[in-house]
């Protein structure tokens, strides 16, 4: 008598990309699809289910696939071009005249686009220091506000929002919750499980892993008319991902749960070590028991806190700059989540209007040796 099928784990799904074998060659790994168009059935129907390469990819579901698996999406996944097409289809799924909350720490480049182009279009936002579930409540306009979206941890100071309680907020004011997670990955935490209704992730962050791939997802908690709405607006606005790109991307993820193991490992080691840094005024990690959001992080983030930290230079702004400009294992770069280790001055990037302090330097942990990267930051900072 044969047993019943094993329920394997989220690791081995991924690390085997749902273990898909192509059917006429066998490979153990997934072709890229390419085809822009396809044949049409005699009786004028397409049997396969594809039409049009714009709104829809075969390597694109694939990847599509591994995102809903490990996000536990009952609605599956939906890939965009970048994390901005990504969030922007959100919010394009609301009516004029609809009020969104956001937090006051996010992605500085979709907290522009909220402050300068969603108003354009008819959309009422506020923004409000989300961890504090008293002054989200306080915000949020029953009847009115039509979503209320999250990040957490957020980017750069790693702030850590209670998802289970704003969701209740959010719902219990006739409001959906979307949260963007890429700093967290589905590894971590899990945003549908805790109440959300859509979780979104710059893909080309901690899911890709390399550096290589511009890509955007959401995940949805529920096949609803507004995850319709945002189905027609991606293929709509022709925003899909690329296959070449889908196929990158669902091979970074196939390591996702390896090399996000040993990337937290590092930020731990070197947030630990840099609290007792003489030129270190202050370090911003969930892990650190200090940290404001710790208890909530650790109720809500499982394995691990992430692999973002910031530092504040105790020196200021300028000694700031002059330690990212010394030092040599980590890059000055844009970006997160990859294997290389990242540093960077985000208040020069994000100009004026951040609130980000100008001491501040983000710091992306990678998979390097983390006494390395810890030597890197000491002699870059007792340069002075």
């Amino acid at each position: 008598m044969s047993s019943a099928p094993r329920q394997w784990s989220k690791k081995s799904l991924a690390a085997q990309a749902l273990g898909h074998v192509d059917p006429v060659t066998k490979a153990v790994v997934p072709p890229i699809h390419v085809a822009t168009t396809y044949l049409r059935d005699p009786d004028n129907q397409y049997s396969s289910g594809y039409v049009y390469g714009r709104p829809d990819n075969a390597t694109v579901r694939e990847a599509e696939g591994v995102i809903a698996m490990l996000e536990e999406a009952e609605a599956g996944a939906l890939l965009f071009s970048s994390g901005m097409a990504a969030a922007t289809a959100v919010f394009g799924a609301l009516d004029p005249g609809d009020h969104i909350v956001a937090p006051t720490v996010m992605y500085w480049a979709l907290r522009r686009w909220l402050s300068e182009e969603a108003t354009r279009w008819g959309l009422k936002v506020d923004f409000v220091a989300t961890d504090d579930l008293d002054a989200l409540k306080g915000a949020v306009r029953p009847g009115e506000t039509k979503l209320v979206w999250l990040e957490t941890p957020s980017n750069p100071l790693w702030t850590v929002t209670d998802i289970a309680g704003a969701a209740e907020i959010a719902h219990a004011a006739g409001a959906r919750l979307a949260v963007d997670s890429t700093a967290s990955s589905p590894v971590v935490t899990r945003p549908l499980s805790l109440g959300a209704d859509v979780v979104m992730h710059a893909a080309t962050k901690v899911l890709n892993g390399h550096s290589d791939v511009i890509a955007g997802a959401l995940a949805g908690a529920k096949a609803d008319d507004f995850w319709a709405r945002i189905q027609r607006i991606r293929s709509g606005n022709g925003a899909i991902l690329g296959p070449f790109e889908a196929y990158l991307l669902m091979r970074g993820m196939r390591t996702l749960h390896v090399r996000i193991a040993a990337q937290m490992a590092n930020a731990a080691d070197l947030a630990r070590r840099l609290t007792a840094h003489p030129a270190v005024a202050q370090v911003l990690y969930p892990g650190l028991p200090k940290h404001p959001g710790h208890a909530v992080a650790a109720r809500q983030m499982t394995g691990g806190f992430g692999t973002m930290l910031s530092i504040r230079v105790a020196a200021g702004e300028a000694a700031a700059i002059r330690a990212a400009a010394r030092v040599g294992l980590w890059k000055r770069a844009t970006s997160l989540g990859g294997v290389e280790s990242l540093i960077e001055h985000r208040a020069s990037i994000e100009g004026p209007s951040t609130p980000c302090p100008p001491d501040l330097l983000r710091l992306s942990v990678g998979i390097e040796d983390a006494d390395d990267l810890y030597a890197d930051l000491d002699q870059a900072l007792r340069q002075g």
